[in-house]
């Protein structure tokens, strides 16, 4: 008639769940099978995130120097509380074992003690009640108040009150343990008591069978119907049940043939079959049915004990549970009808080793403590944890990205280096100057096509280098844009390859100022060697090879367009990759050789006393050209996002900006704004 006690710990464990109370405390009654608890019990709370302060047992009387021990354990259950963060305590034991921990903590020194304590939740199982024998009824009770215990279902059966009052010694001459109860409840004496030569029971005088029993303290008799009066009222009618079964059995009435007024002597094994396929309704409206262990089939009500300095107490049905369902739906509490210990100030106890880690933190465990006590720690970089008390935290899918607080995932933005944006507007903008600076310079050079500083610096390469350094210029606004797949093939290719014509016409120009530097001297072979052949053929062969390289790219691992979900923070960059690193590299690889060539053989040929010499304003662009594109390898390394492409765009400005300018502006000057210096006569006076 009573669930066992793996479904009342069952039940149990809802309710720390409910609460979310994970570090309680535990006293184990006097005959308590703390064995079969800590095997099979304690596993299923730690494994459902339950972790225990601590495990005691409750003293047993009938050691030797009790009082030494007596003293010894309640120091131990003072500094046991004292030192607990634990603010829920089960208390797991029998009726009996709560007479004997309410004597216990009712001692002096117990109780001088515990007055200084924290409150604390008291969880009881489904056989402790708050029974008191005599000398105990006005032992003080406000340690329990606000405890919580699991009873077993039960509702009020009609007229039961009434049968309790109207119980008394005179009319039930059969019933011979009423006058005990009698005795022990009233502190008086029947005629021919047992109790009359026990040294534990003191009375005041002889019964009178007149006294009332609803005048007895709450805490020594219940008048309502309680979980063990409703087991038993309960039993009893399912032994009647069973019993009528069983004489209405065809079995039976075989047996009864021919003896119809003589029934069959009744054992008691002969109801087991019967009893456990009983089923019936209670007079209080209840099924009544066993299950295949021949365990009744009922929940637990969850009871509130409500304590009041008169050592009254009040039993207040705050919620159900049923331990056969799942464990996050089982029980249903009114939380609000609840009333918790004064010292909570009827607010919701926590009980927990560690506070919560809130959203954005993730546990890490201490160590050497439970499972249950741990540090929060703020989540890494680009993870988060969304939810209480996570044991790690995580990343965010593709799209999306932690926020500040590191608790939620937003959606990242698509981004890339657009013209409508203040730095693509800019780039481009600088683009169009330098474009529209290379036009002018170019306008002037073939406006003064006949001047001797036009004529004396092979006019033809200096052609084909302006229109060079123009399709370079040009070339940057490829990278500015949503990356498209064409683009993305032009991009790195076309850029090789019109630099390469730019760098190759550069070393042509050197080579040339070499070349008619020796030609000049009597004798010489060189001769043959100057002219405009030489010059084409040097950049056609230099650019003839970065064809090639670009080529042999596009065939194995053109570039794309691609997306970056990762690098940038919040941001989607939209991006053409470069399908081969290397080969892009190799690219790059080529024009740093052809500068290095240019800047070697400018630099040598820099002191040549040639009128028409070119090799400082050379030397000086190469020097430019090749610190740009030197410091662009680390910078572009260390870029993110769209900003890897500003940064190419502007290497690209700044060298041919340095060829334009060093080389070209010089002249310029002199064309437009000293025209007297540009005659034959002036050039041969001057050293350049």
């Amino acid at each position: 008639m009573v669930p066992n006690e793996a479904l009342q710990f069952k039940g149990i464990l809802q309710l720390l769940l409910h609460f979310q109370w994970t570090w309680v405390g535990f006293f184990g009654g006097v005959g308590a099978n703390l064995e079969w608890f800590m095997q099979n019990i304690l596993p299923e709370f730690s494994k459902n995130g339950i972790c225990f302060d601590f495990i005691e047992t409750i003293y047993n009387f009938g050691m030797e120097n009790q009082f030494k021990e007596i003293g010894q354990w309640s120091e131990k259950v003072y500094t046991t509380v004292m030192n607990s963060k634990a603010n829920v305590a089960i208390l797991y034991g029998d009726a009996l074992s709560m007479v004997i921990f309410r004597m216990l903590l009712s001692l002096p020194r117990v109780e001088d003690m515990l007055q200084k304590t924290k409150g604390e939740v008291w969880i009881l199982t489904a056989q402790m009640e708050m029974k008191s024998y005599p000398g105990q009824t006005y032992w003080d009770t406000q340690l329990f108040d606000g405890a919580l215990s699991l009873a077993i279902h039960s509702n009020e059966v009609q007229g039961f009150q009434e049968f309790l009052q109207s119980r008394s010694p005179s009319d039930s001459k059969e019933d011979g343990f009423i006058k005990d109860f009698w005795a022990l409840a009233f502190g008086c004496m029947f005629p021919n008591s047992f109790l009359r030569n026990s040294w534990q029971f003191e009375y005041i005088g002889n019964c009178t069978g007149e006294e009332k029993l609803e005048n007895l303290p709450q805490p020594y008799l219940e008048m309502n119907m309680i979980g063990h009066s409703y087991s038993i009222y309960n039993a009893v009618h399912a032994v009647a049940h069973a019993v009528n079964a069983l004489y209405s059995s065809k079995v039976s009435r075989a047996m009864m043939e021919g003896k119809r007024k003589k029934l069959p002597n009744l054992q008691p094994w002969q109801l087991h079959q019967f009893l456990r396929y009983i089923k019936f309704n209670n007079s209080a409206g209840d099924k009544i049915s066993f299950d295949q262990n021949g365990e009744i089939e009922a929940g637990f009500d969850v009871i509130n004990w409500v304590t009041y300095p008169n050592q009254s107490i009040v039993r207040m049905k705050v919620g159900k549970m049923d331990p056969h369902g799942p464990l996050d739906k089982a029980v249903s509490i009114n939380e609000d009808a609840i009333e918790w210990h004064n010292c909570f100030n009827q607010v919701l106890p926590l009980s927990v080793c560690s506070e919560s880690c809130y959203p954005g933190y993730r546990k890490q465990k201490k160590e050497g403590e439970p499972f249950c006590c741990y540090d929060c720690f703020p989540c890494p970089d680009g993870k988060i944890s969304n939810q209480t008390d996570m044991a790690d935290c995580f990343q965010c899918e593709g799209n999306y990205y932690p926020n500040q607080e590191q608790n939620a995932c937003i959606p990242k933005v698509v981004t890339f280096l657009s013209y409508r944006e203040p730095l693509g507007f800019s780039l481009a903008s600088g683009v169009l100057f330098f474009v529209l600076n290379t036009a002018l310079v170019l306008k002037i050079f073939v406006k003064h096509h006949n001047t001797p500083i036009v004529k004396g610096n092979n006019r033809s390469l200096t052609y084909t280098l302006l229109l060079s350094l123009l399709l370079c210029f040009l070339c940057a606004l490829l990278f500015i844009g949503q990356p498209k797949k064409v683009t993305c093939l032009l991009q790195q290719t076309v850029f090789g390859i019109v630099f390469s014509v730019a760098v190759s016409s550069v070393l042509a120009k050197t080579i040339t100022v070499v070349l008619a530097f020796l030609a000049t001297k009597p004798g010489s072979k060189m001769r043959k060697w100057v002219g405009k052949r030489q010059a084409n053929t040097i950049i056609l062969l230099s650019t003839l090879i970065q064809v090639g390289i670009c080529a042999v790219w596009l065939v194995t691992a053109p570039p794309f367009p691609d997306v970056d979900m990762y690098s940038v923070t919040g941001e989607i960059v939209l991006e053409c990759n470069e399908g081969s690193a290397t080969m892009f590299y190799c690219v790059l690889g080529y024009m740093g050789f052809l500068a290095i060539a240019s800047f070697t053989v400018a630099f040598l040929a820099r002191k040549l006393p040639n009128s028409f010499n070119e090799a400082k304003f050379i030397t000086f662009s190469m020097l430019v050209f090749c610190s740009v594109w030197l410091s662009f390898i680390p910078t572009y390394l260390s870029t993110k996002g769209k900003y890897i492409v500003a940064v190419e765009i502007f290497s690209i400005l700044a060298s041919s900006a340095g060829l334009l300018g060093c080389i070209f502006f010089p002249k310029c000057y002199i064309i437009v704004l000293k025209p007297e210096l540009n005659t034959k006569k002036q050039i041969k006076m001057r050293k350049c």
